[in-house]
């Protein structure tokens, strides 16, 4: 089978105009809805002995979840609905529970309903709740990448969650790429893959400068200390949300939200300022670094499940003029390419974030 291309034309809804106002905040996660941060169940598997591909190990690695909807058993016994969602790089499980996002998937009728969905939300290694860094060993902490973060999730999943096959991976960013991985490593576990926010080539150009220079500012701070400072290296992170800002955001939100020099500098100063203090700096170089050995392309014919891969036109991380889908997507024989034109609606790199965008490719997906 072809792979499907498909170039969305723009569509305009006034709800997301509206929430085009929401600053952009870091994490994300600062727009959660308490709603549902109270429906969702916690928990953490804790792995003995973990082997890291370096050949580190860590005695004791701890995987925190949130859960929404419940099990369901078919006839064989084995959990039939469970779906895995992935968040991206600095987030954590409460990422995904954001209005943009939750109250347009998750509700009744919603392409993801709680009451007919599992949905699993792990903080990955080096995020949230899970073991990092910063809860003590700081730079000798094992230097975990994307293998290894995807390993510690099929883990939570089958051993963890007991559930042996899922109905839907749906990743964002660094989840998009984990989502790739797991089709790769461990081809049929999903009925279906949904990749939102990346490509499946490894980390280098304009992508890998940014990170890089995010992770030099930090390390040159001199308050860092070899990642052993008595508080955050304030001048390092700074500079890193900088590049951050600029690599995931949209032009048009931006002029369109702040069009004086007044109003910008007024927001980039309270962005920055929120987004120092709500960062490590060693959980930041590990996790920047982490996608370092990223490369699932010559892996993507492993991947015969239906795929949903979704671009948008104005991500700097991921620019449509590199042409890179058109030629990986070939390689999945179901896969389907949407990259959403820039409209009022999208907003970069994080469009991913806003699901009144997108939600009805999610939704056509579900019913192959």
């Amino acid at each position: 089978m072809t792979p499907h291309f498909l170039y969305a034309q723009p569509a305009f809804r006034v709800a997301v105009l509206l929430l085009a106002g929401l600053l952009w905040t870091r994490p994300a996660a600062a727009q959660t809805a308490d709603a549902w941060m109270a429906r969702a169940k916690e928990g953490t598997f804790t792995v003995s002995h973990f082997l890291f591909n370096d050949g580190e190990t860590l005695p004791a690695l701890h995987l925190h979840y949130r859960t929404l909807g419940n099990p369901h058993r078919g006839p064989d016994g084995h959990i039939d609905n469970a779906v895995l969602l992935l968040h991206g790089t600095g987030g954590s499980s409460k990422s995904l529970l954001i209005p943009t996002f939750a109250d347009v998937l998750f509700g009744p009728g919603q392409p993801l309903d709680v009451q007919r969905y599992y949905l699993i939300f792990p903080d990955d290694i080096g995020h949230g709740e899970s073991s990092k860094p910063s809860d003590g060993l700081h730079m000798h902490f094992p230097r975990y990448d994307y293998d290894d973060m995807v390993r510690a999730q099929h883990l939570l999943v089958q051993d963890g969650l007991h559930v042996d096959h899922l109905r839907l991976i749906f990743g964002t960013s660094m989840g998009c790429m984990h989502t790739f991985l797991w089709g790769v490593t461990y081809p049929g576990y999903a009925d279906a893959l949904a990749a939102f926010a990346c490509l499946t080539l490894p980390i280098a150009g304009r992508n890998l400068m940014w990170r890089s220079m995010a992770m030099e500012d930090i390390r040159n701070d001199p308050a860092w200390h070899g990642g052993e400072y008595k508080s955050e290296p304030v001048a390092g992170l700074r500079a890193e949300s900088s590049l951050f800002l600029i690599a995931t955001s949209s032009a048009l939100q931006l002029q369109k939200r702040y069009p004086t020099r007044q109003q910008t500098q007024n927001y980039t100063d309270q962005y920055l300022g929120q987004s120092v203090h709500s960062i490590d700096a060693n959980d930041c170089l590990y996790y920047l670094d982490a996608s370092r050995s990223y490369d699932p392309s010559a892996q993507l014919g492993r991947i015969t499940v239906p795929v949903l891969w979704v671009n948008s036109a104005d991500d700097f991380i991921n620019p449509p003029d590199l042409g890179i889908v058109q030629q990986e997507a070939r390689r999945m024989p179901n896969a389907r390419f949407v990259l959403l034109p820039i409209t009022p609606e999208t907003h970069g790199h994080l469009t991913f974030n806003y699901a009144a965008v997108w939600q009805q490719y999610l939704a056509e997906l579900l019913k192959r």
